[in-house]
């Protein structure tokens, strides 16, 4: 079947922090000012305190919707703590706008690399949903920002470009020699925008690569992916003769791919 897997559900189903779920860990040593925000602590007008913990080394905030990585741990104000990615040993991967309403307002003024202490009042977290209650304290450290490219309107004039009309730029060049062939199965992980600058689709959130048949998705990825190689990451401006055209239920127009190679079977 010629598409690719839509990520609504899988959304909903793997960002952590959803306003109806909250899991729980093991307790660890709370910050002393888990309590009650500090006087040195920044306030917006939404109740929401934060004070950086440590600089980051980014130049861009992540918009609304972007997608973010991020190492987190949780604590109720009388110390205990009910969640950590950092105990779970996987950072988490979601987006911004589907977590409670203090992570979509405070990681916005997050750079990468930066680590941030929020106190998240209870209107902003999980206020008549669950678990836990009262306002929750946050430390944050902001690892990337899979943002909208800012070329996503059409192909640059550095993109190369083949004779069916597939444009594609090199991002990050691969450290293998092998390409895929046509009815190769590959390992990738990738995202899509349309023009617009919509994303439609990513693995990222899911938080695990696919792996496809090459013959088995649309003929843009046939084709773009066989000219890539082992550790490559590339983006493909795929017009919609190669893509879903007259589909009913799928993006139309140019779609727009970031994809990273990362296995070929």
């Amino acid at each position: 079947m010629r598409m690719l897997t839509f990520i609504a559900l899988a959304l909903l189903a793997a960002a952590p922090l959803l306003a109806q779920e909250a899991p729980r860990v093991s307790v660890a040593t709370p910050p002393p000012d888990v309590a009650a925000p500090p006087a040195e602590a920044a306030k917006t007008a939404t109740g929401l305190a934060s004070k950086v913990i440590t600089p980051g080394t980014g130049k861009t905030h992540p918009g609304k919707t972007d997608i973010v990585t991020v190492h987190y741990t949780g604590w109720k104000t009388d110390g205990s703590m009910f969640d950590s990615s950092v105990l779970k040993g996987k950072a988490a991967s979601f987006p911004l706008d589907r977590v409670i309403a203090g992570w979509t307002e405070g990681v916005q003024l997050m750079v990468e690399g930066e680590k941030r202490r929020f106190w998240i009042p209870e209107a902003l977290a999980y206020k008549g949903v669950r678990e836990p209650k009262g306002m929750l304290v946050f430390d944050v450290e902001l690892i990337s920002i899979l943002g909208t490219p800012p070329d996503v309107k059409a192909a640059p004039s550095d993109a190369k470009r083949t004779s069916s009309g597939l444009a594609y730029k090199v991002l990050k060049p691969g450290s293998g020699g092998k390409h895929p062939n046509a009815s190769s199965t590959v390992t990738v992980n990738y995202s899509g925008w349309t023009t617009d600058g919509k994303m439609f689709d990513s693995s990222i959130p899911r938080g695990q690569p696919i792996s496809f048949p090459l013959d088995g998705v649309i003929k843009g990825w046939t084709e773009g992916v066989q000219l890539m190689t082992v550790g490559e990451k590339t983006r493909f401006w795929i017009p919609d003769t190669l893509a879903y055209k007259d589909q009913a239920g799928r993006p139309q127009g140019t779609l727009v791919f970031d994809i990273e190679l990362l296995e070929i079977k």
